[in-house]
């Protein structure tokens, strides 16, 4: 199992210096990636590019960037752009977001996302790999073949449900996780999209699971404090399916928490159910959190 960072947007006059030196000390430390989500402020495509292209050796990933609002070949085009600026190490990880945000925020119709899921993917995917795409669907459409430089980039879907992770398996590189417990990722996740790819002909998918982390020696005080820094993803609904398939109350349920042993045993527990990449999303303690994954990303 790989290990990566979650890096965290600066709130700063330099935001992209900020990012480099964030990038800088996790290549540094010898995780395998970094990843940044894309929520309302830095465009993450473009963060990474610009903060990472002087920053060598490092995976440098997106989990993940929204699909309504840009069509499949806009989105292609800018992620292989981005993969020609580091160099062939960036990884285009994609999700549907949420009801309260494309259609509150951003005016879509959030109908039958699977079947708008389907349709992205059947442009995207030939378009990152430099083939002609003709494509004519429901919702989205495309006839088009981009000549950007940056061609073959891993292109990961936010799946959670059955009939996500079946597409994911079946269609692209893997997922990228988020809020999904160790039952849940050995039980559901990785026998799912695993069967997928494998009737798919594809190779074993990638399964990327980004989780709150905490080394301590108060658990309880850990949980309660991931409770409350990520409130907001006990009451979406596509993370409220997987809490509850869990069996966990609240996000804090989830999180990887304990002291050193304890969390070094949760994590093997992940490798063993099949998880491919882990990202440590460090949110209280975070030194010592940082210096057991360190630790781990050396192996």
């Amino acid at each position: 199992m790989r290990y990566g960072y979650f890096l965290n947007e600066p709130q700063s006059s330099d935001p992209i210096g900020g990012l480099r030196d964030q990038i800088s000390q996790a290549a540094d430390e010898g995780f395998a990636s970094a990843w940044i989500s894309n929520i309302f402020g830095l465009d993450a495509i473009t963060a990474l590019a610009a903060a990472g292209n002087q920053v060598p050796g490092i995976e440098l990933g997106t989990a993940v960037v929204p699909t309504y609002p840009r069509h499949p070949a806009v989105l292609a085009q800018q992620a292989m752009t981005a993969n020609a600026a580091l160099g062939g190490r960036f990884a285009l990880g994609i999700g549907l977001s949420h009801k309260i945000v494309i259609e509150n925020m951003y005016g879509y119709d959030f109908d039958r996302p699977g079947r708008h899921m389907k349709e992205y993917l059947s442009i995207l995917v030939p378009a990152t790999r430099g083939e002609h795409v003709k494509y004519d669907g429901e919702t989205l459409k495309a006839d088009i073949k981009l000549s950007t430089p940056g061609a073959g980039l891993p292109v990961l879907v936010a799946a959670l449900g059955p009939r996500m992770l079946k597409l994911a398996g079946a269609a692209a590189d893997g997922t990228v996780l988020w809020m999904t417990g160790p039952k849940t990722v050995a039980e559901h996740i990785v026998p799912t999209i695993t069967a997928a790819a494998a009737e798919a002909g594809r190779e074993p998918p990638r399964v990327v699971c980004a989780l709150p982390i905490c080394v301590t020696d108060d658990p309880a005080g850990a949980v309660a404090r991931a409770n409350e820094v990520f409130s907001v993803y006990g009451q979406l609904p596509s993370y409220r399916a997987m809490l509850d398939r869990e069996g966990a109350a609240g996000p804090g349920d989830v999180a990887i928490v304990g002291d050193e042993d304890t969390v070094l045993a949760k994590l093997a527990a992940l490798a063993e159910s099949g998880v491919t990449d882990f990202v440590g999303s460090a949110y209280a303690n975070r030194d010592r959190t940082r210096s057991l994954l360190v630790g781990a990303a050396k192996g």
